[in-house]
């Protein structure tokens, strides 16, 4: 039998995890720009591009490469604490749904993800993903669109979207720690074997596609929610049914190739950074 590891303290994957997301957004951020714009796309106002690779070559032609980093700073100022909640709480609550021999099953590490993921779109996520939604679909500033929605709407402009926002990130905390956990175990024989760089790498795309494909919906409902054409949806509920209604279920899958190729490179990215950085975090501190 396995000895059981004894849990780390929190501010361990808390700091790792900032680290790790830090890292993790200024590699991705280009797709991550693209996915946004085709998903704030719609019927009404159609995109000169309609794919990421057009859609990188269209950019850099028209805008410079910086053009694609437009709405980097306020995810990237958020993404370090993101990061560090996700991680952070995620080991928490694992830790106190473990049973006595120290186990999960796929269910709590769902249940954990789920939490972590809630609590990081209430406090980071949503104010974040607002302004820089809007950054994209304004194409202003960080300090130019906030200033636009602190004027035309007030500080609750800054949480547009939040329940959608909650949606989103929780299930998709939810279903990448639930996929990674069950596939960490199986690599490393639950703790008999080490968990290498290049598994963990593998094993945090395989979460990102996993988790990106499972709730792609949830993501273009949060957008649109945050769009500048939020106006027309009376709620979250109301947004879902009017995109079934007037452009069918595939609409739910908008930006799904760009965010599958931000996601999945950056998951990968996140995992390997995070793994890496905590043991070195934890030697050094001596726990």
């Amino acid at each position: 039998m396995v000895e059981q590891k004894k849990q780390l303290p929190f501010w361990v994957p808390l700091c790792s995890g900032m680290i790790a997301g830090g890292i993790e957004t200024m590699v991705v951020w280009p797709m991550e720009f693209i996915k946004t714009q085709l998903q704030l796309s719609s019927k009404a106002s159609p995109l000169p591009y309609n794919g990421m690779v057009s859609g990188l070559t269209w950019t850099v032609k028209n805008n410079g490469f910086l053009g694609l980093y437009r709405g980097l700073a306020p995810t990237l100022i958020g993404s370090m604490p993101k990061a560090g909640i996700r991680f952070g709480l995620n080991a928490q609550i694992k830790g106190r749904l473990k049973d006595a021999d120290g186990k999960l099953t796929p269910g709590k590490n769902f249940v954990a993800g789920l939490g972590a993921g809630v609590s990081e779109a209430l406090i980071i996520v949503a104010p974040v993903e607002t302004v820089k939604t809007k950054c994209i679909d304004l194409n202003k500033s960080f300090i130019d669109t906030f200033k636009h929605i602190m004027k035309n709407e007030g500080l609750a402009g800054v949480y547009q979207g939040a329940g959608a926002t909650a949606l989103k990130q929780g299930s998709n905390q939810g279903l990448r720690f639930m996929f990674f956990n069950e596939y960490k175990g199986y690599v490393t024989n639950n703790g008999e074997k080490p968990m290498t760089p290049l598994l963990s790498l593998v094993g945090g795309m395989s979460a990102g596609c996993f988790s990106t494909l499972g709730n792609n919906p949830f993501d273009v409902v949060k957008t649109r929610m945050q769009g500048l054409k939020a106006s027309q949806y009376k709620s979250t509920a109301d947004c879902f049914a009017q995109i079934m209604k007037n452009e069918g279920f595939g609409a739910f899958y908008a930006g799904v190739v760009p965010r599958l190729s931000r996601v999945v490179p950056g998951q990968g990215v996140i995992f390997m950074s995070f793994e890496s950085i905590q043991q070195r975090v934890a030697a050094f501190a001596g726990v």
